[in-house]
């Protein structure tokens, strides 16, 4: 069918001009702060140790031995201190870097803290099965904190820390809580597996299936065989356990990474002891990458919780972000007291019947793209609704929902929300993305059918994100049906038909500061 993507010519400008003035104060021609300036960023000690190593065999509960290297502090002589250091298990993963990991953790060990570097059950010379996340692996992880408390080189004093997998493996602990943790930094750390990586909205991910391949080969046929959110998924699941979570937590993540929205999942369900640092950065660890924090947090957070130390700082406000851009100049590095700021309001836009997106309701009527036949046709098939050349910057700090009212000719429908700055030469950039199985609209514990024909109004929150649109820009929503590889294309043939104008779908944007529609 031919697809209307038309851009109304709503004057936008018109509706938002006394809303929007005064978010552009500060940003033309400023300077980003690319380094935070709380002092927990500065904090720092000199080195006072060498780095001493040992391989060992540490015992799990049910005689099954992880393997590990135990880092400790040492003399000029190399010979380990006979006193006894707080412990970290640093990284626990199935990746077998035990040698990298222990150059990466080297300024901590020169600081006065044992590091537990050990391959998971199943990975490098830890024999076993490999199911990552599961009840072995937390069970493991949880003797491997209570083991390195027991040992007379350690205090009672254990933090856990990771990037990734070892971030997931770092908020599992947290929830299963053994007695001797203290505190944990989980960086790029999910909150339920299922959710955030598997099954996005209820929709299979096939971003997964290479690592899937390469690492974890046994996890294919069930993470297939389980698409509902069952005992296998829960047992996986930080979110399910967040009520055992009784220790403070450092979250640091990147506006550019796929765990952004876990990140502030898991400060949302402890606020109180939860600190965030979300940086311009893309996966992985933010050493190298723009706007890199360096070391002083870590070891500022670790002083505090590990060695008790009341001179090592905390951040002074609850969330660190830095502000990224389409844009080469951003403001950096901003402090809010919570997350989204106390500041922050919701700005409503509807879906236009002739594409446009505006505070200013249209005529009520409906846009219609067909479901692609596989995601080499994505693009085209969507409909597509923005707003006219913005007349002062926005700036979106949360997570935008989009309310589509949709009709499916098909048993069943996939949703892909996707959110784009549009520049005044046609350069587009995603900002963030949501998605959602129709049949998956209450939850994903039990699928409810979708009839054929009958309209359903379909919430579809996107990942958060702390973003400017410049002025001049436009902001952009795409509705569709695939959204490859993020989702997999398994959306039945059809039409979907989304209703637009007055009463019909639209997206809540959280903006700052507060604003006011007219």
């Amino acid at each position: 069918m031919e697809i209307d993507i038309r851009i109304t010519r709503v004057p936008l400008a018109l509706t938002l001009a006394v809303v929007l003035v005064g978010q552009a104060a500060g940003t033309a021609g400023a300077m980003p702060r690319e380094a935070p300036t709380d002092l927990f960023f500065t904090h720092g000690r000199a080195a006072e140790y060498t780095v001493t190593s040992e391989r060992m065999k540490v015992p799990m509960r049910d005689g099954a031995t992880l393997a590990c290297d135990v880092n400790r502090p040492g003399d000029a002589g190399n010979v380990p201190i006979a006193e006894q250091f707080p412990t970290i298990v640093y990284d626990f993963n199935a990746y077998d870097g035990l040698d990298q990991l222990a150059v990466d953790s080297a300024y901590l060990v020169e600081r006065g803290y044992n590091i537990l570097l050990c391959n998971v059950r199943g990975s490098g010379d830890s024999p076993g099965v490999l199911d990552p996340f599961g009840p072995q692996e937390q069970q493991d992880n949880y003797d491997l904190v209570e083991w390195a408390a027991a040992q007379p080189w350690s205090t009672d004093k254990v933090g856990q820390s990771g990037v990734s997998y070892g971030g997931h493996t770092s908020m599992l602990s947290a929830a299963n809580n053994p007695p001797h943790l203290a505190a944990v930094i989980p960086v790029d750390a999910f909150s339920d597996w299922y959710e955030n990586t598997i099954y996005r909205g209820g929709i299979r991910s096939d971003t997964i299936r290479t690592w899937q391949a390469s690492t974890a080969p046994a996890t294919e046929g069930p993470y297939d065989e389980h698409p509902m959110y069952d005992e296998y998924w829960i047992d996986r699941s930080v979110k399910a356990k967040w009520q055992n979570i009784d220790v403070p937590m450092l979250q640091v993540g990147g506006w550019y990474d796929r765990y952004r929205d876990p990140m502030m999942q898991n400060y949302g369900a402890h606020p109180d002891l939860t600190w965030v640092v979300a940086g311009p950065w893309e996966h992985g660890m933010p050493a190298g990458q723009k706007a890199d924090i360096g070391t002083g947090a870590y070891l500022a957070w670790w002083d505090k919780w590990l060695r008790e130390d009341d001179s090592a700082p905390l951040p002074a406000q609850r969330i660190n972000s830095y502000e990224i851009s389409s844009e080469p100049v951003e403001r950096g590095w901003q402090e809010f007291g919570q997350w989204p700021p106390a500041e922050s309001t919701e700005l409503t836009l509807t879906m236009g019947t002739d594409g446009g997106l505006s505070p200013v309701s249209t005529e009520q009527g409906t846009r219609a793209y067909t479901v692609p036949e596989d995601h080499t046709d994505a693009a085209a098939a969507a409909v597509i609704f923005s707003t006219t050349p913005l007349p002062a910057d926005v700036v979106i700090t949360g997570s935008p929902t989009a309310k589509v009212a949709a009709t499916f000719t098909a048993s069943d429908g996939n949703l892909a929300v996707i959110i784009d700055d549009v520049a005044p030469d046609g350069t587009v950039e995603r900002i963030t993305q949501g998605w959602l199985k129709a049949s998956h609209r209450n939850g994903s514990v039990s699928p409810e059918s979708v009839i054929p024909g009958q309209e359903y109004e379909l919430d579809v929150r996107t990942w958060p994100t702390h973003f400017r649109l410049p002025a001049g820009h436009r902001l952009q929503v795409q509705v569709r049906s695939d959204d490859y590889p993020d989702i997999t294309d398994d959306a039945p043939a059809g039409d979907v038909i989304v209703r637009t104008g007055v009463g019909g779908s639209s997206l809540t944007v959280p903006v700052l500061p507060s604003a006011t529609v007219r």
